[in-house]
């Protein structure tokens, strides 16, 4: 099981995040949104992954910050539930819609629910 979340995996191209914010699709589960859309990539196939913490809902950068660590953490921990049964290359973008600051556990049940409901979706 690979645990690695490494730069050919990191979500970085404007097209793509452009393409994500205009014909993407949603799924929710507090106090993450998840927003996805399939890329036509040749090969195996992979996640793009991105992660996005609003600065109207949290004011201070290094809060933002540590929120990204946790959010990039728990799907480094959890990414196995969709890459297992992926057929195609997808770009997700995880963003945080709460003004508080949760916990590792929260974040990590909430990881958990996106990832069931977009293997649904497939």
């Amino acid at each position: 099981m690979d645990q690695s979340f490494g730069n050919s995996q990191k979500l970085k191209s404007k097209k793509h995040i452009d393409l994500l914010f205009t014909e993407g699709k949603s799924l929710k589960a507090f106090p993450l949104k998840l927003i996805y859309i399939p890329l036509a990539e040749k090969g195996e196939p992979q996640l793009k992954t991105g992660v996005s913490v609003p600065k109207k809902l949290v004011s201070t950068a290094v809060k933002r910050n540590r929120i990204k660590r946790l959010i990039r953490e728990v799907f480094r921990k959890n990414k196995y539930l969709v890459t297992k049964d992926l057929s195609s290359s997808h770009a997700f973008m995880f963003i945080y819609i709460s003004r508080d600051e949760m916990s590792y556990e929260k974040i990590e049940m909430s990881m958990i629910r996106i990832m069931e409901k977009f293997r649904e979706k497939l």
